[in-house]
């Protein structure tokens, strides 16, 4: 009589035991499965993870070949405890199975190199096979995919949907009528661990109870399941662009920072901007300049050459991963990304160990990039850890800071004794300074320099004065500030008059409003706004000092062109493609200047 046969997990989840049996190799035997092979499925299918719904799945197609007569099967053993299923990463359950084995003097089969050596060395008649490997076939998933996808969103009663578009201008799509049922969610979720096993590109980046992130080359997929989500769902998002670092704006100037010695970069912008585009960009540049470059990444989906190693959290910890990389000593780091505080403190503990680090973080504005350091790194020790913030929007560079370390006088106070360290953050381009860091009794303040010296309050104090004064005069006006609570405003001469009122009673009731003293003073002459013209590849642009929200006439010699409201920015834009723009050029060309003046109101 044939020995009973003993399966342990490892076979069970891969469906070896039923293969063998259909394939007619273990007709009629004896199938013996320990209690403690189905208490540990159970316990990965509890916790929402697939393998324990395979390993299920196999059980019950076990149960249906012994109910055709195929093979006998029986369950024996102990089920473990709470304590033992635990521990099941030391060996506890192994040991458990090995044990039925060795009580019925079974042949015993496993797919898991450790538990094959240990149950030789017992002296069990056991028997390896290696683990199942299918042929690597398409993804019904990608079926979803065009060549300007982004992701898809999939859930079950909901109807399919993706993200398409290009960089910075993604629209939401739906892709057909009909919702997806949970069966299909589940087969197509089951298709991908699969894939994931069979693909050498391919892995669990992470399994919790109720998601895993799964990586398969380029395309991250995430699974959620109930209790974490309120039903399955599948998101699969997989990089749009592959951009070389040199279509970049600044490039030769970015190009010139990084080969000079290493770095502490952030690359910020809002999510979908192309931020990690960017970064795999530079990283190949680096390459190309024969620097050791490594990525610090979970999960691992930067596009970069084979010669740059992609480091995941070791055992959970990018710490850990950050102090290997210390023994490695690269010349450039890209961590991507770098968004929790242990991630900013990892970064900064690696750009003061000398190794040029590049990190890639959500902003919505420039400032708020470093902004994001605050309280997680030094004031003092910022400018050592991060020098160049570059900002991406849409894909391209539309903003880069330096950042220096001073000691001076904030912009704004006078008194010489008031001199602290300051950060100053300018913008790259013009050598502008921006903003200023420092601290201000406990508190740190991040102040933006206004370019004219003085306070920076005082802007604001001057738009409010502006937004009062709009209501009572028709014509061009100016606010002068002369101090926290006094201005001078230029009007023209005709409307002086009413804006003072009789016997003062309307400068009176302008001034109880904004809490200031207020100097009307008429002009001859209204001066007009300041205004400068930028000529780029895709506007004409008409930059305004202080006029945002303002309604203008733009005169294109005597001639009026159009009617524009200011834009936020203090900027009108005008397509060049247009024929107004091309009529405002030609003009411009044959020696016409551009004049603004406000609009006056019916």
């Amino acid at each position: 009589m044939a020995q009973p046969l003993v399966p342990d997990t490892s076979v069970v989840i891969d469906g070896r035991v039923s293969a063998k049996i259909k394939a007619g190799e273990l007709k009629g035997r004896r199938i013996v499965v320990p209690e403690a092979v189905v208490a540990e499925l159970e316990a990965q299918a509890n916790h929402g993870r697939d393998i324990g719904l395979r390993g299920l799945e196999e059980l019950r197609r076990l149960s249906e070949l012994a109910k055709n007569g195929k093979i006998e099967l029986e369950y024996v053993g102990i089920r473990p405890n709470l304590d033992q299923i635990k521990l099941a990463g030391g060996g506890e359950i192994d040991a458990m199975i090995r044990d039925v084995a060795l009580e019925l003097g079974a042949s015993f089969l496993t797919s898991d190199q450790v538990q094959f050596r240990v149950a030789e060395a017992m002296g069990l008649d056991v028997e390896y096979v290696r683990p199942q490997r299918e042929a690597i076939k398409p993804l019904s998933l990608e079926k979803y995919f065009t060549e300007d996808t982004l992701s898809v969103h999939l859930k079950e009663s909901a109807v399919p949907m993706a993200k398409r578009g290009r960089v910075g201008d993604f629209s939401l799509v739906r892709l057909g009528e009909r919702p997806l049922s949970e069966r299909e969610l589940r087969d197509l979720s089951r298709e991908i661990y699969e894939r994931a096993k069979a693909d050498p590109e391919g892995y669990v980046e992470m399994e919790k109870m109720g998601a895993t992130i799964i990586q398969l080359g380029p395309m991250r997929i995430a699974i959620a399941k109930p209790p974490f989500s309120d039903g399955l769902e599948i998101t699969a998002v997989r990089p749009v662009a592959k951009v070389n670092f040199d279509s970049y704006r600044h490039n030769l100037e970015l190009k010139a920072r990084l080969k000079e010695g290493q770095r502490g970069i952030l690359i910020a912008g809002p999510p979908g901007s192309g931020k990690s585009t960017f970064a795999a960009g530079v990283a190949e540049y680096l390459l190309s300049c024969n620097y050791v470059v490594k990525t610090l990444e979970s999960p691992r989906d930067l596009q970069v050459p084979s010669e740059i190693t992609q480091y995941a959290p070791l055992e959970g910890s990018m710490e850990a991963s950050a102090d290997i990389l210390l023994l490695v000593r690269p010349d450039y780091t890209i961590y991507d990304e770098v968004r929790k505080t242990r991630d900013f403190q990892v970064f900064a503990d690696m750009r003061l160990a000398g190794v040029g680090m590049i990190g890639v973080v959500h902003a919505n504005k420039p400032i708020d990039a470093l902004q994001r350091l605050l309280g997680r790194v030094d004031l003092g020790m910022i400018p050592q850890v991060v020098d160049t913030v570059v900002f991406i929007e849409k894909g391209e560079v539309t903003k880069v800071l330096d950042v220096e370390f001073v000691v001076k006088v904030p912009t704004g106070m006078i008194e010489a004794d008031l001199a602290r360290p300051v950060i100053v953050v300018k913008d790259f381009e013009t050598g502008a300074d921006e903003y200023e860091m420092y601290t201000y009794g406990e508190e740190i303040v991040v102040m933006p320099v206004c370019r004219d010296g003085k306070k920076p309050s005082w802007r604001l104090a001057s738009r409010e004065i502006e937004k009062e004064i709009s209501h009572h005069v028709r014509g061009p006006f100016k606010v002068e500030m002369l101090t926290d609570s006094s201005a001078v405003i230029h009007v023209p001469q005709d409307e002086a008059a009413k804006v003072i009122g009789k016997a003062g009673k309307n400068i009176d009731q302008i001034e109880k409003t904004l809490g200031m003293h207020i100097d009307v003073r008429a002009n001859e002459e209204p001066a007009p706004p300041a205004l400068r013209v930028e000529d780029t590849s895709k506007h004409l642009i008409i930059w305004l000092e202080g006029m945002a929200g303002e309604s203008v006439d733009v005169f294109v010699g005597e001639e009026p062109a159009f009617t524009a409201t200011v834009g936020r920015r203090g900027d009108i834009r005008v397509a060049k493609s247009s024929e107004m723009a091309k009529r405002i050029i030609k003009r411009m060309k044959a020696g016409d200047e551009i004049e603004v003046k406000r609009a006056r109101s019916d």
